[in-house]
């Protein structure tokens, strides 16, 4: 079957009362996070991870997809309205948005965020439709040196783009690590790392992880942190564009969505890099008015890194289902659901599961249209989420992380070992470690374990056997690039002061 056919399977799946219900429950509770601050759709996925159990797989990744293109709307009206972005991807937007907002223009700024963010977001899953076949048609050759390369290449890419510093993104990366080794060892049937706890003797459960070092470590710094002062939220009404809006904004819509989709689409390409080229991009091309309203609120450095920062949710897409590789927070904490769900991203769910992947992508599509009717009317209500009491949003996010833990085995270690996890968050956030590279590390490690075995198996203990294919040796080398090149851009930094000086 083609593509094309595909896809309509897809939406006669999506589009069944049951996913529509899904669709609009995620892509609500991804705006209603996203307009936190603090909250992203990370947090939240991985909050209702323990719904796996009880939930289809395909009505489950259609409301987690409905939250991470929700959650990328829904940081722009923090960014917008309170000046503090509710995501890292949205802090480009709070330099011209809240300064358009101050201008007594919040509802166009919130118009162009909104309609921008279904453009790209329509267009990127347009690309994601086309792309992954192809890439699953690559992939499917690939043997276990591939698979280990590309692990490695994902492990170096996150922590160095991901983080301030190679050094404190590797070190979360090895905590990540150290936690997937925990329990028996599938092939010498040893225990490691168990402490003599018979309960870890099956590992930690990947979602005790996400949701302690996601939902409990972010719960607990940003509670230290709260201000008691109520915030600052600038008055908005409907959300509108008038004719000089839209002619401004179409072309940095996309701009932003040809710069987003790859990036996404990366080992570690995120979306901060994009929205920030975006943002560059937008402001060196004005002209006339537009020039000289940069710094002061011009409507162009909103709609192009907006664009630019949907587009590369769907680009994030491409490599977690065809390949497996998470290259964001959000992505790892969906690669952890497939797994309980005893599934494997790949170019094999392409072929044994083509309803659930296809549904999803076809959700994506009806997801889009919801947030765009949720958006541009429901502003003004969007805008008082945001004055909710911070002490109680926090305590509740505390307990509803032990009551998902508890409800997995019943068990106290579950509790113990989830409180452990979430004040080594709470200490990795307070330090300045990032926390996806750990995640990432605890799902993938395992799996590059058991690839790095059969391919050394097959390879009669040669090392080499691990650059003989052409492949392999490709990944292997760009993961040094993805390494060194952060490493050589502040020696060129430092000489350019030293040279100044």
């Amino acid at each position: 079957m083609t593509s094309l056919e595909l896809l309509l399977d897809g939406f006669a799946a999506a589009l069944t009362p049951v996913n529509l219900m899904y669709a609009l429950i995620g892509v609500t509770l991804g705006t209603l996070v996203g307009v936190l601050p603090g909250i992203g759709p990370a947090m939240t996925v991985a909050l209702l991870l323990p719904i796996t159990f009880t939930v289809p797989p395909a009505s489950a990744f259609i409301m987690f997809a409905g939250i991470y293109y929700g959650g990328m709307y829904g940081g722009s009206t923090t960014s917008i309205l309170l000046n503090t972005p509710g995501e890292s991807s949205s802090m480009i937007t709070a330099l011209e948005g809240n300064k358009m907002a101050r201008r007594g223009r919040a509802a166009q700024a919130l118009a162009t965020a909104a309609i921008g963010s279904f453009v790209a977001g329509t267009i990127a899953t347009a690309l994601l439709v086309v792309a992954a076949p192809a890439v699953v048609a690559f992939a499917i050759s690939f043997g276990p040196e591939d698979y280990f390369a590309l692990a490695v290449l994902a492990f170096t890419a996150v922590s160095s783009v991901l983080s301030r510093s190679v050094v404190r993104g590797l070190a979360s990366l090895g905590l990540g690590l150290v936690i997937g080794l925990i329990g028996i060892d599938q092939q010498t049937g040893q225990a490691r790392l168990t402490l003599g706890i018979p309960q870890l003797l099956d590992g930690i459960d990947v979602v005790i992880v996400a949701v302690g070092l996601f939902a409990l470590g972010e719960a607990l710094y940003v509670a230290s942190r709260l201000r008691h002062s109520p915030p600052s939220v600038v008055p908005v009404g409907w959300a509108w564009m008038g004719r000089s809006d839209w002619r401004r904004s179409w072309l940095p819509w996309l701009r932003g969505t040809a710069l987003g989709f790859p990036f996404g689409a990366l080992p570690g390409g995120g979306a901060e890099i994009p929205t920030f080229l975006s943002y560059a991009a937008e402001r060196r091309l004005a002209r006339g008015v537009a020039r000289e309203e940069y710094g002061r609120g011009a409507i162009e450095g909103v709609a192009g890194p907006e664009a630019a920062n949907n587009a590369s949710a769907a680009g994030t897409l491409v490599p977690l289902l065809t390949l497996g590789l998470p290259t964001s927070a959000t992505a790892a904490i969906m690669l952890a659901a497939f797994q309980q769900y005893g599934l494997q991203p790949g170019p094999q769910l392409f072929d044994h599961n083509p309803a659930l992947v296809w549904g999803m992508i076809a959700s994506l599509f009806i997801g889009n249209t919801m947030l765009l009717v949720l958006n541009l009317p429901l502003a003004p209500v969007w805008a008082q989420v945001l004055r909710v009491p911070r002490p109680y949003l926090y305590a509740g996010i505390v307990l509803f992380a032990a009551l998902g833990v508890y409800a997995l085995n019943g068990t106290v270690v579950d509790l113990f070992v989830l409180y452990v996890l979430g004040l080594l968050g709470y200490a990795m956030r307070r330090f300045g470690l990032p926390v996806a590279p750990a995640v990432i590390g605890m799902i993938l490690g395992p799996m590059a374990e058991i690839q790095l075995r059969r391919a050394l198996a097959i390879g009669a203990g040669d090392v080499s056997v691990l650059v003989r294919s052409p492949v392999a040796a490709g990944l292997l080398a760009l993961a040094v690039l993805a390494l060194l090149t952060p490493l050589a851009r502040r020696l060129a930094a430092r000489r350019r002061v030293s040279r100044t000086g």
